[in-house]
């Protein structure tokens, strides 16, 4: 008679929370991931700029996940705002790790249900394209909103930088 050891695979649920600097309040994001009840010890916070995906906290989550687990975001943007990098991101974490995503605030953004049926997946594909191309244009017009505030502002006469300090002779 043969003994089977069956061992069952926790899949965890993880949350990445993502402000631009270290100045912007969490709390809007924090609150929303707490409603679903996960614990603190499996939410992943950065205050960090979205141009890539250089950010601790977020490099130690995508270490941690593993096939099944699940990982749940606000929204596209707070992932990253660099078109093919949210799109090579995604296929890493889907694919590669085989490890889930769920964006709140697009229901058709949750991986655990894409893979259903090819309608499903197609719509979950179109969808993030447009939402992370979406999100590199922001970010690109607030660059380009800034240089044109700061040149404006130079013209005016504004100074930027530390002032200068006069050293006695």
């Amino acid at each position: 008679m043969a003994l089977y050891l069956v061992m069952e695979v926790r899949k965890l649920i993880y949350a990445y929370i993502r402000v631009s600097s270290k100045q912007q309040k969490i709390d809007r994001q924090f609150e929303e991931i707490k409603a679903l009840n996960i614990d603190d010890k499996y939410i992943y916070i950065d205050k960090e700029s979205g141009k890539d995906f250089n950010r601790n906290n977020y490099q130690k989550l995508i270490k941690k996940i593993k096939k099944g687990d699940l990982i749940i975001i606000k929204s596209i943007d707070r992932l990253g705002r660099n078109y093919q990098m949210i799109l090579d991101e995604w296929t890493k974490i889907t694919k590669t790790i085989g490890a889930d995503i769920k964006v709140l605030d697009m229901p058709l953004l949750d991986t655990r249900i894409e893979g259903k049926n090819l309608i499903g997946k197609f719509i979950s594909d179109i969808v993030l394209q447009v939402l992370s191309f979406v999100a590199e244009n922001e970010r690109k017009s607030i660059k380009e909103r800034q240089a044109e505030g700061i040149k404006i502002a130079k013209e005016k006469g504004v100074k930027f930088g530390r002032p200068r300090v006069s050293t006695p002779p």
